[in-house]
This record gives C-alpha cells, structure tokens and sequence, in this order.
C-alpha cells in the first residue's frame, strides 16, 4: 500500500519547485492533488505534466477565497479534503527587504503578505472545513532555516526571517489548539534549494562556495525540490498520525554547520 493512497491534498504554490516536485511525490505515493499557482503558464505546465490526478489553477494566495475554492474543488472533484501543504511564499528583495536599516516599510509589508498573511488564509481555510466535515487532517507549512538559523554575510532580509519565524510560532500554536480535533500541523524547514525564487543565490559563484561549507552532505551542495519530498508525503500522511507541532529541517547541515566565507 502506498503512503497517500485514497488522500487527496491541496498544494498552495504547488506549480514550480518544492511543490510540483511535491505533487509529483504524492501522485506517486497514491494521492490525488489540486494546485495553485500565481502564474498562468506554470499552472498549465504543472497541469501537463501532472495529468489527471492534478487539478491546477491560477490564484493568488495573499487573497481571501482562493486557498477555499481549492478546498472546495478537491471535495467536488477528488470527493475529500485530507490535507493542506502551504508552500507559496518567496523573497521580499525585489520589494525593499533587506537588512533592517535598508529595509523599507512597503518591503516589510509586502514579504509579510506573500510568506505569512498566505499562509494564515490557507490554514484558516483548512481548520474551518476540516471542522466543518468534522474530521481530522494534516496541515503542512513551508518555513525555511532562516528563521531561527541566520546567515548574515549573504542572507540578509530582515523581513522574511521574521516572516519564516513566525511562521513557526503561528503553526506550534494553532497545532496545540486543534490537537483535541486531530488536525495535525507541522512544518518543513529548508535551507537554500534551487528554486525559482533562489536563483540569484543559485548563481553565484560566492554564494554556492559557501554552500559548499554550510551545507555539507551529499558532498556539500545546493538543495534539489526532491529532497523534501519524503518528509512531506510522512507528514501529510497516516504513518505521521501522533505527529503535531513539530519543526523539521531539511538543510543539509546549515543549522549545525559555520560556513566558510
């Protein structure tokens, strides 16, 4: 039996790295899934190459209503809702975030939006319709290492560490509220993984020498989408039933590595 058999799972910015790469996993661990993306033709890519068991659309996330059609339209299609992976979100940079002193009042509104103000209104609208059908489920939420594990030399925006930390502190403390309704949340920690939101980083020749360094397995590397499929299909499935609350870092050693500059 495979681990996602007979679940059916909604993906918030599931059309281009670390949640297509998850949607893939889960079609294979049994799943059926829908998608949201921001951008038109990443959601038909993502649609292709899915194939039937992938519902995708486009919506933005930061708004109210989209994270609920999704929902809605996993129940109307798939015929349940059995769990939520929150992975929408990205850099602030282009947006005035950056080291607090530089950090301008519209970046830190902005990066809040897109990684935080996101992700509430997708686990609102999860914990209400898991309420609602009166069952249990899984929540998953995207945080990144930046968090609580800060680089100062190269990653320096203020305004998505504290967006990525609280992100931490919001899903510790409605796990702990929704446990007696055996709603499950946790949340998946990475360190830096070519996405595309990474790819000034991914390019820099400075950036992936310190890579070498301050994420040293596997030969000291950048991350690949692929290697937080695992966690994510244990986390969003059965075998994960007594899990809550929990913060789980795929980093290849960042949080306990100095780092060579």
């Amino acid at each position: 039996m495979r681990q996602l058999d007979s679940k059916n799972i909604v993906i918030i910015g599931g059309t281009t790295g670390i949640g297509l790469s998850a949607a893939k996993a889960f079609i294979t661990e049994g799943a059926k899934v829908v998608l949201v993306g921001r951008n038109e033709d990443s959601v038909a890519a993502a649609q292709n190459k899915l194939g039937e068991k992938a519902i995708s659309f486009s919506g933005d996330a930061t708004k109210e209503g989209v994270a609920t059609k999704a929902i809605h339209l996993c129940i109307d299609q798939f015929g349940s809702f059995d769990g939520l992976y929150h992975v929408a979100g990205g850099s602030g940079r282009k947006m005035g975030d950056g080291p607090l002193h530089e950090l301008t009042l519209e970046g830190w509104n902005k990066t809040l939006e897109l990684n935080l103000t996101s992700l509430m209104l997708s686990n609102q609208a999860a914990v209400r319709k898991f309420i609602d059908l009166k069952k249990g489920g899984a929540i998953l939420n995207m945080g990144s290492v930046l968090g609580y594990s800060p680089s100062p030399h190269f990653f320096s925006t203020h305004g998505y560490a504290a967006a990525k930390s609280a992100i931490i502190g919001f899903s510790k403390s409605i796990a702990a509220y929704y446990a007696k309704d055996s709603i499950r949340v946790n949340v998946i920690a990475p360190a830096l993984v070519e996405t595309p939101m990474a790819q000034r980083a991914a390019n820099d020749e400075h950036i992936l020498s310190f890579i070498k360094t301050k994420q040293p397995l596997d030969g000291g590397r950048i991350g690949n989408p692929e290697d937080t499929d695992g966690l994510a299909v244990y986390l969003l499935s059965d075998q994960s039933r007594f899990t809550t609350g929990q913060v789980i870092a795929v980093d290849g050693g960042w949080s306990i590595s100095e780092g060579q500059i």
